[in-house]
Formats: structure tokens, C-alpha cells, sequence
């Protein structure tokens, strides 16, 4: 079976799938082949797979599992082993615990700032600045910056991303102490791009220095920012979608999502609400 895997990482690659997802559907399948030890593939072991699943990881996590597998089953030539996908209700608000807030960025920027963690200060500012993903960091070169713009290819799209001119400044001034001349502005010591794993890794060091929740500290969390802020200012959510790369507008639609504090805020000012009990005793 690992040979086949190994066929079909080729053929995600003939397919121009990004490195990103590449790894992620390979490391989930390999996960169901462990569990398999041997066993042949059938719907009945699908089906039990995806009920150990659902007990310990999240609908979205199980749901993005379950398209990795029928994505490799319909390759293998056996679609009748895929599975559904985990039914989920609707998100009408947004969690309170998972939002990051303008004040609570402001916090762990300063926090990092005042750490000497200059580098992870500005890859914040320039994930929450442009809404790019934080695998699309390696796009943020020394030309992009004298450029103010660079064009991002990820899933099989190109999108332009303009990079604001405060923060170019703050990037090349960066790049010049570092001695980085040309390629991507921020790299390890080896010279190598940084990883999701690198930024996840030291933003989580910041939570308790910073006073925000670890449960909102994670590089996904500024692009969410920067499209809330968005589309609270403009209402544009094509727009939005196309400065995210999204291909559906459906996928946009949970920048657009509120708490249900600002919800209850609002309706409790419609007016609509008449205490006669309380109009009657005054």
C-alpha cells in the first residue's frame, strides 16, 4: 500500500496541488492505512474509521480526513469505499473563545515587540495586513516588497496581493539589518523559508505574556482578522473572497459572522420589548 501512496503523491503533484495539501492528504491517509494493519479496504472499515474519528477530533477536522481518503479511494479505483461526510449544523455565531479581537492583536504584537521578536512581529502584521495564508509567506520576497504587491499561486489560482506601504518600509528596513538581499524576507537560520510550525510554535508563547486566549493565538486567526475587518468596513464579500482566494463565496461567508453579543446587543435596541406589568406600577 505504500508504494500505491506513494503513486499517488506523484499524481497529486502531476495535478499541481499545493505542497501544503499535498502533505496533508498523505499524512491522512497513511494515518488510515496504520489503523487498517493490513487490512483490505472496504466501506465497512471506512465507516468504522470514521466513527473512531468522530469521538476524538472536531466535524471539521473528521470532514477534512473524510476528503482526503474518498479523494484517494476514487484514484485507487474503488469510490464504493467513500463515506459522508459528517453532517453540521449551520454556524450561526461566532465562538466568544475563538475570535481574535483588534485590542487582543495590538497586545500580542506589543508582546512581541517588547520579547525582541522582531521577525515574528512583522510575519503577523504582514498575515493579518494582507490576508494571505501562512504557507503563502514564502511570496513575501525582497522584490514583492520594492514592489508593493506580489502574485500568490496556490490552488491552482494566481491572485495579486498589494502590500501596504507602511508595512514594506518596516520590511525592508528588517531585510537590511538581516542582510537578506534577494528571495524571501522571512527565513530560519539556515536560510530555509519558515514553516506554519515554526510561526504556530512561537505565536503560542505569547498567550500568557499578551493575555489573550491560547485558544484564539494561531496564524489562521489574523488572516480571519483581516477579513473581518474587511468586510465590516466594505460589505464586499465578492470581493473579499477574491483578495482570499476562496473559489466560493461560501467558504467567505464565515468572515461575515458575528458574535452573539453584538446580536443580542442589537436587538435588545429594537424596541420591541414592552413591560406593561412595569408601565402600569410608575
Amino acid at each position: 500500500m505504500l508504494s500505491k501512496i506513494k503513486v499517488y503523491k506523484d499524481y497529486l503533484i502531476s495535478e499541481e496541488k499545493s505542497s501544503s495539501t499535498i502533505q496533508k492528504y498523505i499524512h491522512d491517509i497513511i494515518g488510515f492505512v496504520k489503523w487498517l494493519e493490513g487490512r483490505e479496504i472496504s466501506k465497512g472499515l471506512t465507516m468504522e474509521y470514521k466513527q473512531i474519528l468522530v469521538e476524538q477530533y472536531t466535524v471539521k477536522s473528521v470532514n477534512s480526513i473524510i476528503s482526503s481518503l474518498n479523494s484517494f479511494f476514487i484514484w485507487l479505483g474503488c469510490p464504493e469505499c467513500k463515506v459522508k461526510n459528517v453532517r453540521v449544523q449551520k454556524t450561526t455565531f461566532t465562538a466568544p473563545n475563538r475570535d481574535l479581537t483588534m485590542s487582543e492583536y495590538e497586545r500580542l504584537l506589543k508582546t512581541a515587540y517588547n520579547l525582541g521578536k522582531e521577525r515574528l512581529y512583522l510575519v503577523m502584521q504582514t498575515i493579518c495586513a494582507t490576508g494571505i495564508r501562512v504557507s503563502e509567506l514564502c511570496y513575501i520576497t525582497i522584490e514583492a516588497v520594492k514592489n508593493g504587491a506580489t502574485q500568490i499561486d496556490c490552488k491552482g489560482k494566481t491572485r495579486s496581493i498589494l502590500i501596504p506601504k507602511k508595512l514594506c518600509s518596516m520590511l525592508e528596513n528588517y531585510a537590511a539589518k538581516k542582510n537578506i538581499r534577494k528571495g524571501c524576507v522571512f527565513i530560519t537560520r539556515n536560510g530555509r523559508p519558515l514553516d506554519r510550525s515554526n510561526i504556530w510554535a512561537e505565536m503560542k508563547k505569547l498567550c500568557k505574556k499578551a493575555c489573550v486566549l491560547a485558544s484564539k493565538v494561531f496564524p489562521h486567526n489574523l488572516r480571519h482578522l483581516f477579513g473581518k475587518t474587511f468586510y465590516a468596513k466594505y460589505q464586499d464579500i465578492g470581493r473579499l473572497a477574491d483578495l482570499l482566494g476562496h473559489s466560493s463565496i461560501n467558504t467567505t461567508r464565515i468572515y461575515t459572522l458575528e458574535s452573539g453579543e453584538i446580536h443580542r446587543n442589537r436587538i435588545q435596541n429594537f424596541g420591541l420589548i414592552i413591560n406593561l406589568t412595569l408601565q402600569n406600577t410608575t
